[in-house]
């Protein structure tokens, strides 16, 4: 038994397997692969981080069974062609090296296949039925044939990847692939024996189960995921996942519990939880299902913390617990966990960086690990090095990231903060519920830079004659941004006019009528909790939309957010004048408008501390500088500038 959590660190036995212990790394979008569409040394330096970290299973993504029909974009793992095997096998045989198993996920794209599958030209795309969508789409009624033949296909992508070694697969059943549009009534309203009633609309997904079944055996353990609920206009709801869930049970080894369905939007950010919705928010979803099936039950959604799993387990709502993004954020989740160093895990704060990065650039980032996506690179970065007196000015996340990477590698280093606190600009997040991991982020920086020999000097600047005083060989200038005060009248004069530091505090020093200038992520932010906390808000921005310098994703998880509360937002208005009774400002038809506020914040932007870094430039033989003191941007920038600024020197 596990000493530090008996029922997360126990054994379970699924069809022929006994997994380690109750954690599975879920399957995660690659958005790199090799042009020939096989995965590459960098994929398999992915999910060999994954698996080292000690998880039971590293369920590998995107394995599309029919990629005639069956490709959402460009860079899925086709499980219909022997071209795929070597790879494969080389991937299965290097997650087994960590003592993990292998899973491979088997999906089809269903309606949402067709014109997105660029690579080989699909005229057609199908699902259950016959639609036309308002951009004109035609989404063509799949016949039998069609799905007697994708049924077909998924037993035989899973011949091959159990030939390849794997040892497990994933049925993928949830978030409005083919084979959740053909269980949902609202996506399958046919009136043959493939819709119509609950048994027919089961019909093809217990066909799929049934043909990999024939393929690998009884003792090959089969999981399948699905949506407890769809949370969607027309959708099922969880007595209807339940229905679901028990004509699975026996036929399936796993019954894997998700929620939602990718197109809605309002799903989409419970599907992928944001930083707006409660950690393990699927969980109750897992916890109903399980008391209808004898099958065992997997839970996941913004897990990404041990207690909470380990009473997961203990309470019975699931028997094993899944991760995303959070075995991105700290591959050895699992191991630090068992192992009694819980408060070293970088917990994932859910900021939507990975997702971002994949829609926008297709590349694998994680903000909190500048590691994830330079696996390899990593391998050959520690390498001797003479070490040297480095001064790091700046105490945030690229400072500390700077310091813990230049002592790694065994320089001698001295971290000079200003203020008297370690954290830099995420101390802002400290009393922000939805922004406590990234918060908690902060401090776990400083705790590991207290376990090293990187001499930390609180409130003390770093000055030109301090380090030619102490003979610094190298300074990193990490001195952060300051902020941008717009050139309005009265905003240097009235009581009213606050800056963004107003909220770091338990009891924000703000009225209740409050005017946010500046409709950018951090008036957003600021806007949302300002009105969780009940108080009247505006907020008034320039541009034609408000937080567009953030990814896709988090914009979703603000609109969903937004929606449900009660902060108005002006768009096209310029700031004009503070006045006695608030702000006044020209609006989109030119008018003047007053917006009465007891407090106006200005959350106008940042701009670089480029004075504090013209002052250090020439203070030592070498100067590098990272972070917000460059430009502008947001903790991915931070951590991963000083991380790979560090390894320079």
């Amino acid at each position: 038994m596990n000493q530090y959590y008996p029922n997360l660190g126990s054994t379970i036995k699924i069809a022929g397997l006994t997994l380690k212990n109750r954690m599975i790394g879920s399957p995660i979008s690659i958005p790199e692969i090799g042009p020939d569409e096989n995965l590459t040394r960098d994929n398999i330096a992915f999910y060999s981080l994954r698996a080292r970290g000690g998880a039971a299973v590293i369920t590998v993504s995107e394995g599309i069974v029919h990629s005639a029909t069956g490709k959402s974009h460009t860079k899925h793992i086709l499980l219909d062609t022997r071209m795929s095997l070597p790879s494969l096998t080389e991937l299965a045989r290097i997650i087994h090296r960590h003592n993990c198993f292998a899973s491979m996920e088997l999906s089809h794209g269903g309606k949402y296949a067709g014109n997105r599958s660029q690579s080989n030209k699909q005229a057609k795309r199908f699902g259950p039925i016959n639609e036309i969508w308002p951009d004109g789409t035609h989404v063509y009624e799949m016949p039998e044939n069609l799905i007697l033949e994708i049924a077909d296909s998924f037993g035989k992508a899973a011949a091959l990847v159990k030939e390849a070694g794997f040892d497990m697969v994933l049925v993928h059943g949830g978030h409005g692939w083919l084979i959740n549009q053909f269980m949902s009534p609202n996506t399958n309203t046919r009136t043959d024996k493939w819709g119509g009633c609950f048994e027919n609309r089961m019909r093809f997904p217990l066909l799929c189960v049934e043909k990999i079944r024939e393929s690998v055996g009884i003792n090959f353990p089969i999981e399948f995921r699905m949506s407890g609920a769809e949370y969607t206009e027309g959708g099922y709801d969880i007595n209807y996942g339940v229905k679901i869930a028990q004509a699975l049970d026996g036929k399936v080894d796993l019954i894997h519990v998700s929620a939602g369905v990718h197109e809605n939007r309002g799903a989409f950010v419970i599907t992928h939880p944001s930083v707006f919705i409660e950690h393990g928010c699927n969980v109750h979803l897992a916890a109903e299902i399980k008391k209808h099936v004898k099958t065992p039950v997997a839970t996941l959604g913004g897990l990404n913390d041990p207690d909470m799993m380990e009473d997961i387990i203990a309470s019975g709502k699931a028997d094993i617990v899944e991760m995303g993004r959070q075995l991105m954020a700290d591959p050895f989740f699992p191991e630090k966990a068992l192992t009694g160093r819980k408060d070293d895990i970088t917990k994932c704060c859910r900021c939507f960086s990975c997702f971002g990065e994949y829609m926008t650039t297709r590349t694998t980032v994680c903000a909190l690990n500048p590691v994830i996506g330079r696996e390899r690179e990593h391998e050959a970065a520690f390498a001797p090095t003479i070490p040297k007196k480095v001064f790091i000015a700046g105490g945030g996340p690229a400072g500390m990231s700077a310091a813990l990477q230049a002592s790694a590698r065994g320089h001698e280093v001295i971290l000079f903060e200003k203020n008297n606190r370690l954290g830099g600009a995420l101390l802002c997040e400290e009393y922000i519920p939805f922004k406590q991991d990234l918060f908690n982020y902060s401090q776990l920086l400083a705790k590991r830079l207290a376990e090293t020999n990187v001499e930390v000097r609180l409130n003390t600047e770093l000055t030109p004659e301090l380090a030619k005083e102490l003979l610094a060989d190298i300074i990193i200038c990490a001195v952060g941004s300051v902020p941008v005060v717009p050139p309005i009248l009265g905003i240097d004069t009235s009581h009213k006019v606050v800056g963004i530091d107003a909220i770091h505090q338990s009891q924000p020093a703000v009225g209740d009528k409050v005017v946010i200038l500046g409709g950018g992520l951090i008036g957003t932010e600021t806007s949302i909790y300002l009105d969780s906390l009940g108080k009247d808000v505006t907020v008034v921005e320039m541009r034609n939309d408000y937080a567009p310098d953030t990814s896709e994703m988090h914009k979703i998880a603000l609109e969903v957010t937004l929606k449900k509360g009660h902060v108005k937002i002006h768009l096209n208005t310029r700031a004009k004048e503070v006045t006695d009774e608030g702000l006044l400002c020209i609006d989109e038809t030119g008018n003047e408008v007053l917006y009465p506020a007891d407090t106006i914040l200005v959350a106008a932007g940042m701009k670089p501390n480029s004075e504090s870094v013209e002052a250090l430039r020439y203070a030592a033989p070498r100067f590098f500088q990272i972070g917000d003191c460059v430009k502008v941007g947001k903790v991915l920038e931070a951590v991963h500038g000083g991380y790979y600024g560090a390894l320079d020197i």
